[in-house]
């Protein structure tokens, strides 16, 4: 058994497919180089004590029984105890955690933080790692019921499954992942901070439930009422009958896998005019349907597009965070932009 174990997640940005993950529907994101990475020290207490460098927190609990708690806390709870109910025999650990995506950010910090607590846990504890497909659900069981955000599997998926060079196409109704290679051609993706942090566990002022959460509601809503597994099933015909806002909801979850569709065919046709397009097509679709946009993102939408971007849209579950855009070679994207590209997943690192 290894004395310790240092685990790697990437955070991701999504190029299309926005809120689509928990209706069954498509997305098309790539996991970044900039991540969470957790050490796990094995110590002889049945404890775990846990150090978030970037926040200056602490955390001990015991290992047998995680107890809720709030806040950042939540995800090293959830973790232990959802790796315990899957039948990982853990041991006590000290946790330490450092992240280079900023939280709120749009780039699922939350998940590759999931993504590392496991695969340390797991590697310190000498406990064999599960398929990564299952692991993602198992993350997101800790995003869902330990951390209160209602997210879908795309960002641990993204995580967990990266390729360098490539984005995944994700079927989130098979959960069949198919790589598609981003060759840009000399043109440059970027994501400029909107600087509205947001948690989506978390509300607004003025939300009477966290505005992610309200969004997957009403979509569950809407299948309800259309009497549908999942939105993936909704017909035109069938959108049209439902009220304000549930039609505009299923209208853009709808009209969103078919850009997922478009946008992997025009990435293998090397037209990277018609991904631009798609691009603001999605915006506009998240920004009037799905209603995910705020003042601040605008403004940095207007950025981008001022500077000669092709394409922007706001990323992640929306209401803040970062929004992407895509440069073509000879334009030069606002200079507080950082460029992003697709990495490797999730991995373990080697001792020093």
């Amino acid at each position: 058994m290894p004395d310790s174990a240092t685990a790697f997640a990437p955070g991701r940005v999504n190029l299309i497919g926005e809120h689509t993950d928990y209706n069954e529907g498509l997305a098309l994101p790539f996991a970044i180089r900039q991540g969470i990475t957790v050490r796990a020290s094995r110590c002889d207490e049945p404890r775990v004590s846990v150090h978030a460098a970037d926040l200056r927190g602490h955390d001990r609990f015991e290992l047998a029984a995680p107890a809720p708690a709030g806040g950042w806390r939540a995800f090293a709870r959830g973790a232990v105890a959802e790796l315990a109910a899957a039948g990982a025999e853990l041991v006590g650990v000290r946790l330490h955690i450092h992240g280079t995506v900023p939280a709120g950010s749009g780039l699922s910090s939350s998940a590759a933080l999931e993504v590392a607590l496991c695969l340390a846990l797991l590697k310190v504890s000498d406990a064999a790692e599960p398929d990564r497909i299952e692991l993602a659900r198992l993350c997101s069981r800790v995003e869902n019921e330990w951390v209160g955000a209602q997210t879908g599997l795309l960002d641990q998926i993204a995580s967990l499954c990266g390729e360098a060079d490539r984005a995944l196409e994700i079927d989130f109704r098979t959960l069949k992942v198919t790589p598609v290679a981003l060759e840009l051609a000399g043109h440059t993706l970027v994501i400029l901070d909107s600087g509205q942090r947001h948690a989506n566990a978390g509300r607004l002022p003025g939300e009477a439930e966290p505005g992610y959460n309200e969004r997957r509601r009403e979509c569950r809503d809407a299948c309800e009422r259309l009497g549908i597994e999942s939105l993936r099933d909704a017909t035109p015909d069938m959108v049209s009958t439902l009220p304000h806002p549930l039609r505009e909801r299923a209208e853009h979850v709808a009209s969103e896998n078919e850009r997922v569709r478009e946008a992997a065919a025009a990435l293998a046709a090397g037209d990277l005019a018609r991904v631009g397009g798609l691009l603001d097509a999605s915006h506009a679709s998240l920004r009037d349907l799905f209603e995910v946009s705020t003042p601040a993102v605008e403004a940095t939408v207007r950025r981008l597009r001022d500077a000669g971007a092709i394409g922007a849209r706001i990323i992640g579950g929306g209401f803040g965070g970062h929004v992407l855009g895509l440069f073509e070679p000879d334009r030069a994207p606002p200079p507080d932009a950082v460029a992003v590209a697709p990495g490797p997943g999730a991995h373990l690192l080697s001792p020093a």
